[in-house]
């Protein structure tokens, strides 16, 4: 028996491929600064440009610092991705807060990565990891217009 819905199929398809995109995309910035670290190190070159006077242990507690600090947040924001998922795909009433709530938080952070300065960085995260957590916010977006416009199918 087939269910009827209310939302023509192409929107459960353009969310369900949105929410899949966000995360993969949330996982891979959250694992972005340990490659780096284990490669080319880019996070310690960014420290050095601001601190040129700093040692190479002070260096690196602050490349760590900024590493944990980016992975912790892109595994709150995975972690955020899986509860979106189910409940959006239970039909759960509150996957439209949820929805909401991690959209708003995960915008936030990202506009926090690109404009946060320190004392002697124009920006605490380098440019290109800001640009990387933003990336999830797009599929974020489209998901939470898709949630938002669209009524979920009644339950039998």
């Amino acid at each position: 028996m087939a269910t009827i819905t209310n939302r023509p199929p192409s929107a459960d398809g353009r969310r369900s491929t949105a929410m899949y995109v966000g995360l993969a995309l949330t996982a891979l910035a959250a694992l972005a600064p340990l490659l780096d670290i284990a490669t080319v190190d880019t996070l310690s070159g960014h420290v050095r440009d601001a601190y040129p006077d700093w040692g190479p242990d002070d260096v690196a507690a602050d490349r760590n610092a900024i590493a944990i600090y980016l992975v912790g947040t892109g595994v709150l924001g995975t972690l955020l991705w899986l509860l979106t998922i189910r409940g959006i795909t239970a039909g759960r009433r509150w996957a439209r807060a949820v929805t909401t709530t991690a959209f708003a938080a995960g915008m936030s952070v990202a506009l926090m990565n690109l404009g946060l300065g320190g004392e002697k960085y124009d920006v605490i995260v380098p440019y290109a990891y800001g640009m990387t957590t933003l990336l999830p916010c797009v599929a974020g977006l489209v998901v939470l217009v898709s949630v938002w416009r669209h009524r979920p199918a009644p339950r039998a």
